[in-house]
């Protein structure tokens, strides 16, 4: 997969957020689950994967990080660390995902190697606009639906103005929030070039057969 997104193949992009606490409260379990739950999610086609693991150590991540690449790229698809630079460029990841109040993606571009991806999250049309005018491959934005965590936050930010930064923007849009497979053609019906999510990933039971019913949309 080259570093520009925006290509029909890819459609839709489906990027599998990690959060490997969910999945068991012993954390040698846990850790084994996320890298299964990886591995069973590339094979079926997922195509992009953000490790999202604060409370990992800088080596205790990378070293997460390199377990998920030998899982993930034989399959063909892309690692990216959440926020971390220096790790993702220590472990080879395949890109950075960055916050709203990260490193500019102008800053960024300038110390990591041209194919190396730059996901930004997002949650509004300005927001949106400087990441892509600052470089990034991609943006993540929501959360387009009500999501009990981000409900101090304020409101979902709904299909009506998520539409209109699918619409204003040239690079891919990811919809990320509340999403399941009772809403995701909404989105991408509003222009999304993929679904980003957590919950939808972190079940094995369900994981290959939501990936399969998103993949044939």
């Amino acid at each position: 997969m080259p570093r520009n997104l925006n290509n029909p193949a890819f459609r839709p992009l489906l990027y599998l957020i990690t959060n490997r606490q969910q999945l068991h409260s012993s954390p040698a379990l846990a850790w084994q689950a996320q890298i299964e739950l990886i591995a069973q999610a590339v094979q079926a086609g997922c195509q992009l994967v953000q490790i999202r693991e604060k409370d990992l150590s800088a080596r205790k991540l990378i070293e997460f990080v390199t377990a998920a690449i030998a899982i993930a790229r034989p399959s063909g698809a892309r690692v990216l660390v959440n926020d971390r630079i220096d790790v993702a460029l220590a472990s080879g990841a395949d890109g950075v995902h960055l916050r709203t109040n990260s490193l500019p993606v102008s800053e960024v571009r300038r110390i990591v190697p041209n194919e190396f991806l730059v996901g930004v999250s997002t949650h509004t049309l300005d927001e949106a606009t400087k990441a892509e005018t600052e470089g990034a491959d991609f943006i993540v934005s929501g959360p387009v639906f009500y999501i009990p965590s981000k409900a101090g936050y304020g409101a979902p930010m709904g299909l009506e103005r998520f539409a209109e930064i699918c619409q204003k923007l040239t690079i891919p849009v990811l919809a990320l929030g509340g999403i399941n497979l009772n809403n995701f053609a909404a989105c991408l019906t509003a222009g999304a070039a993929g679904i980003a999510a957590i919950s939808l990933f972190n079940n094995p039971q369900t994981l290959g057969t939501n990936i399969k019913i998103m993949l044939s949309s």
